[in-house]
């Protein structure tokens, strides 16, 4: 399985970005679908990650800020991150989850810069 994102870059505090992930097979595949970061020196976090059956788990550091969207038909999964801050410049990682047999997909990443 690849997983491709993109849409990360620069952005000011306070501005928005919306990355986007993209399977190479359908996402009805996976248990769970969604997004982990990690900042430099720090380990890699979840932020927002959505499970078959509708139930979401997010940070509570990005909640009301960031949402989690997915289109089927496109095998892609989305992240609109509004209201952004420094504290959330880090490295975006897509994640894709098979409960059974398990197994578990990153993407390679795309970074997020957010100047303040």
């Amino acid at each position: 399985v690849q997983l491709v994102e993109s849409g990360g870059g620069l952005v000011q505090a306070g501005g928005s970005l919306r990355l986007s992930c993209v399977a190479s097979e359908s996402i009805f595949n996976f248990n769970a679908m969604g997004w982990y970061r990690q900042a430099p020196g720090k380990q890699r976090e979840l932020v927002e990650l959505s499970i078959r059956g509708g139930m979401t788990k997010y940070a509570d550091s990005v909640k009301g800020r960031f949402a989690i969207s997915r289109d089927n038909a496109k095998n892609t999964v989305y992240l609109q991150m509004n209201v952004l801050k420094p504290e959330d410049t880090a490295v975006y990682y897509c994640n894709a989850k098979v409960d059974w047999p398990a197994r578990e997909h990153w993407g390679q990443g795309t970074q997020v810069t957010v100047s303040s």
